[in-house]
């Protein structure tokens, strides 16, 4: 029987582990974002804490490391939203389904799409074409300065960015950013309701290169049906949210939310919030300010995996990151309390290793689950979709059932 009040969800941005049947779709076939990361990071390169959740039991070590003991219980997930972006991932976790993709721009926006945006911010803007952020920058960043237009620039995710500098005078900086985004975003509505507009803001450093910051900001559309993050909210509970999930959620059903400056950061808010600290300067509230909650749900999302390193091919600083997390695992799971449930999944992949592209893998998703009130080893299989986690959530917390999902609450609770 569910003993648990408190739920700490935390989302590793991109760290997929294996293509999903539909993967040709997206020419993703042959993806694996972990699997390869293994594969090129060589026998000594070990995710110990992971692995006792039950990590090498959803992506074998090629090297044949095992773990001692596995604790925790495991699986891997589907996602069934027809995309593979951070807000349907996110969205999928917290029950929606997606019924059809975002819209996406191979070969930039609509003409009429970008005078009217043009006209609305008041100036011309640089770009609209598909290309890295990094890469962007570099060509346009001396032109943007020259002009104090901004960059227009999408992906193959559904997303609208807009890259400008935080320190250029002729631009007018970060408020002038968030300003256009803002705009941007009430004007992407109907066939042309990307799923993000991002403020991509970057400085000019003494070398004369351009460096993006950490400022960025994601404004999401409006999630279209009802989240777990409302029903814990809407039940008195407390949901807090690090990193971009307030953003992801546009800010809905979210009691208290804290911006993070990269994964070191967002992992001790993650502490943090676990061992009931202080953190009311560092805090934006959307609800209460009360102490107590019978229940709450502690979000977490570690864009760096994603933003830094599997959108750029960096293999060995994606290990490196994961092995930092690992590292910092003990000390989350040594933080949690008698009523506390841990759930650490991604919302798609991103597999630093693949040629084809640079964008988002179509992959499952890693599944472990673990509690000092839950059973241990538990195989959880292959789940249908990321919504049973927010169906398991639901029937733990026992309040109204999810409309997508299928609970794994009994698999992991003794009868």
């Amino acid at each position: 029987m569910s003993s648990i009040d408190r739920i700490i969800l935390i989302v590793l941005d991109s760290v997929g582990v294996g293509e999903l049947p539909d993967a040709f779709r997206y020419s993703d076939v042959g993806s694996n974002t972990l699997e390869h990361i293994f594969e090129q990071s060589g026998k000594d390169f070990v995710l110990e804490n992971m692995g006792k959740l039950g990590l090498y039991n959803i992506v074998p070590s090629p090297y044949g490391y095992i773990p001692k003991e596995v604790v925790g219980c495991y699986g891997k997930m589907a996602t069934l939203s027809p995309a593979k972006d951070t807000t349907a991932g996110h969205w999928e976790i917290s029950g929606i389904v997606l019924d059809k993709p975002f819209p996406t721009y191979p070969d930039g926006f609509p003409k009429e799409l970008i005078e009217e945006f043009e006209k609305q911010i008041g100036t011309s803007i640089l770009g609209n074409c598909v290309a890295s952020g990094t890469e962007i920058i570099k060509q346009l960043g001396q032109e943007h300065y020259d002009t104090g237009f901004p960059i227009v620039y999408t992906s193959a995710d559904s997303v609208f960015q807009v890259a400008a500098s935080e320190d250029s005078e002729k631009f007018g900086g970060l408020k002038r950013l968030y300003e256009i985004c803002d705009i941007a975003r009430k004007m992407l509505k109907g066939e042309h309701a990307v799923g993000r507009v991002i403020a991509r803001p970057f400085i000019r450093q003494q070398d004369g290169t351009f460096k993006r910051t950490t400022n960025r900001k994601d404004y999401s559309l409006e999630p279209p049906q009802t989240t777990i993050l409302d029903k814990i909210k809407d039940n008195d509970g407390n949901v807090i949210a690090i990193g971009k999930i307030k953003d992801i959620f546009n800010n809905r059903g979210i009691v208290t939310a804290y911006h993070t400056i990269g994964n070191p950061h967002g992992i001790q808010l993650t502490i943090d919030s676990i061992k009931n600290l202080d953190m009311e300067d560092d805090a934006i509230y959307f609800g209460s300010k009360k102490k107590s909650f019978d229940k709450q749900l502690i979000f977490t999302n570690l864009v760096d995996f994603d933003m830094l390193w599997g959108h750029r091919r960096n293999v060995g600083s994606y290990a490196q990151s994961l092995k930092f997390f690992d590292e910092r695992l003990s000390e989350i799971i040594s933080s949690m309390q008698e009523k506390d449930l841990l759930i650490i999944t991604a919302d798609h992949g991103c597999d630093p290793t693949y040629t084809k592209h640079t964008d988002h893998t179509r992959e499952y998703v890693p599944l472990m689950v673990y509690g000092k009130t839950i059973k241990q080893n538990v195989n959880l299989g292959t789940r249908k979709s990321l919504a049973d986690i927010a169906q398991t959530i639901a029937d733990i917390f026992e309040i109204e059932p999810m409309k997508n999902g299928t609970s794994f609450k009994n698999e992991i609770f003794e009868k």
